[in-house]
């Protein structure tokens, strides 16, 4: 989460001498390159896979939307729609009555960011809110395609294929907007620690914590996502928050706990049948499922 937020923060610092675009090019550009090293895909055999490749792409170009609204919102605020995405997948999935409690909790905090601060002052920005909504949108999309990739192909070459994708549609107006001045030495290496950050770093640690931790915990643990984004606002950009979304940040993470903890436990009555060959345990299997990069349903990018 640490490494997430932070590349996020230091990629937003980077406005200014390069554009969003310019970073989210660099950003998935630098990625790309990475991830195809390390997995060497084959190309996509059929319709059938291009289809999901170029869907699956497109969610994560989406999901890259953030960058545009982190013009306009800290980086905290923004981390906190970016969640409501994969939560609001994960409470419309679900058929309990306690979930709709959990959506209303997680409204009121979208809510919050929309009006103006307890202790006075203007609204966040409206434009700002759009563009984190659709990449939270993105992201809850994106969830539901990783299951399929990662159902498709167990060595991420889905994972690597789709990046490519999101760098090409993310390149024109990054080129646009920056030109040759993404090929500066110092803005390619701050572009690099970015990716490194936002992608490579999290993804190995991720691995690693889900072979020693249930998902439970690690879904719990990473809803956390929006408070450790806005110390990431706060010490690398100086971004203080207000009352009000600081609220609003509680009342989405604990929407997004409650969500995570309650779908990991069994009814009582599935407890009391009689084990048997023939029976799948979907209670597990929905506790094993609901976190891999991301808190609910199939694996999170960042």
């Amino acid at each position: 989460m640490a490494s997430v937020q932070f590349g996020q923060a230091l990629g937003k610092g980077l406005f200014g001498t390069v554009s969003p675009e310019g970073v989210v090019t660099l950003r998935l550009a630098i990625s790309a390159v990475l991830v195809w090293a390390f997995v060497r895909p084959t190309l996509p055999r059929s319709r059938r896979e291009i289809a999901l490749t170029v869907s699956f792409g497109t969610a994560i170009a989406g999901m890259n939307v953030v960058y545009l609204a982190l013009e306009h919102l800290p980086v905290g605020v923004a981390a906190t729609i970016q969640l409501c995405g994969p939560l609001g997948v994960a409470l419309l999935l679900s058929r309990r009555a306690i979930d709709a409690g959990w959506s209303i909790l997680a409204g009121l905090g979208l809510a919050l960011f929309a009006v103006p601060t307890l202790l006075g002052g203007e609204a966040l920005s409206l434009p700002g809110l759009l563009l984190a909504v659709v990449s939270a949108v993105s992201m809850g999309i994106y969830v539901l395609l990783s299951k399929k990739a990662g159902s498709a192909s167990m060595d991420g070459r889905f994972l690597a294929l789709a990046l490519v994708w999101a760098s090409a549609m993310w390149a024109p107006f990054g080129i646009a907007a920056d030109g040759g001045s993404l090929l500066t030495p110092s803005i390619l290496a701050v572009g690099a620690i970015v990716a490194v950050l936002s992608a490579a770093v999290p993804y190995s640690l991720e691995l690693v914590a889900l072979r020693r931790m249930s998902p439970r915990v690690v879904g719990t643990l990473q809803s956390l996502e929006p408070a450790v984004g806005a110390c990431a606002g706060l010490i690398v950009l100086g971004e203080w928050l207000t009352i009000t979304q600081l609220i609003a940040i509680a009342c989405v993470t604990a929407a997004s706990i409650a969500s995570v903890t309650t779908a990991a436990r069994r009814r009582p009555a599935e407890r009391k049948l009689p084990e048997s060959p023939d029976r799948v345990d979907f209670g597990s299997c929905e506790s094993s499922n609901s976190r891999r990069g991301n808190k609910y349903v199939g694996q999170k990018p960042r």
